[in-house]
């Protein structure tokens, strides 16, 4: 079995946005700047933000984090991203997760610049992925299909499985797959007989977030396994992936190590690609 191994992926695209920077400060272009909205205290997302902050630094783009306490309402919210999305300076706008209780992500993401979008979240950016003509395509997914182009795992006309439904992983994922020629079946919750489909993956793509759900009898011999999940289990961070699929799948993402350095690679070439689009003709 091949380790799929996400370091080596994420350090060869960091060294591209490194070549453009590099073009674009030549070019006389003013910097990226990425803005961080971030409300409340949730410890995971503070995690999230410095690994963020770091790659950024690492690359030389300046950062602004906005800091809103927990009881932000949405209307407070939303007009925070609003003016980020109006001010010249700020070419790039994230919005990090969970927001509080009883505020709704997706209204405040619509408040968004759409060219600013650096998760490609907003319904337009979404909406152009759908069709087929992606834009800003949320870094997750981006980074899972750089993943399998980079360890040369065959896509156009093989059958890939994902599991999970998500706006920001799973079904961005299915469309890039099928843009890619793959034939693609997306499963969730609701699927009926779950491992009689995920059998039939040549590629797999776990993205449930349930620690260890995909078993070895789960997956093809020789398929490769992609496992986006991440959680916390017995003080250890583990996926969505059994240890035991090892003896069966033909090459596997690890966690940690896999798709979280392309996640926040991808995160980074957005804030580029937003910056670029910004520019005046």
């Amino acid at each position: 079995m091949r380790e799929m191994a996400g370091g080596p992926v994420a350090a060869r695209v960091e060294e591209e946005i490194r070549q453009r920077l590099r073009e674009r400060e030549a070019r006389g272009k003013r910097p990226p700047l990425l803005a961080i909205v971030w409300v409340g205290e949730d410890p995971s997302s503070a995690a999230y933000i410095r690994a963020k902050e770091k790659a950024a630094q690492r690359l030389g783009i300046p950062t602004r984090l906005v800091r809103l306490p927990g009881d932000a309402g949405e209307g407070a919210i939303a007009q925070v991203v609003q003016d980020l999305s109006e001010d010249p300076e700020v070419t790039g706008i994230l919005v990090q997760a969970p927001l509080p209780a009883g505020v709704d992500y997706e209204a405040v993401i619509r408040r968004l610049d759409p060219r600013k979008d650096v998760d490609g979240f907003h319904p337009l950016n979404a909406g152009k992925l759908f069709r087929g003509r992606p834009e800003m395509v949320p870094c997750t997914a981006k980074g899972i299909l750089e993943l399998l182009r980079y360890y040369e795992i065959p896509i156009r006309g093989k059958h890939a499985v994902v599991v999970g439904r998500s706006n920001i992983v799973g079904r961005p994922t299915a469309a890039l797959l099928e843009q890619a020629d793959a034939t693609v079946t997306l499963c969730h919750s609701k699927t009926e007989d779950l491992p009689s489909l995920t059998r039939q993956g040549d590629i797999l793509v776990a993205a449930v977030g349930s620690p260890h759900v995909i078993r070895a009898s789960m997956v093809k011999p020789g398929a490769a396994v992609v496992d986006v999940g991440i959680r916390r289990k017995d003080g250890k961070l583990v996926g969505d992936v059994h240890p035991e699929v090892q003896a069966v799948a033909g090459a596997l993402s690890p966690v940690p190590g896999g798709v979280g350095p392309l996640t926040v690679a991808f995160l980074m070439e957005n804030v580029l690609r937003a910056a670029e689009s910004l520019d005046p003709l």
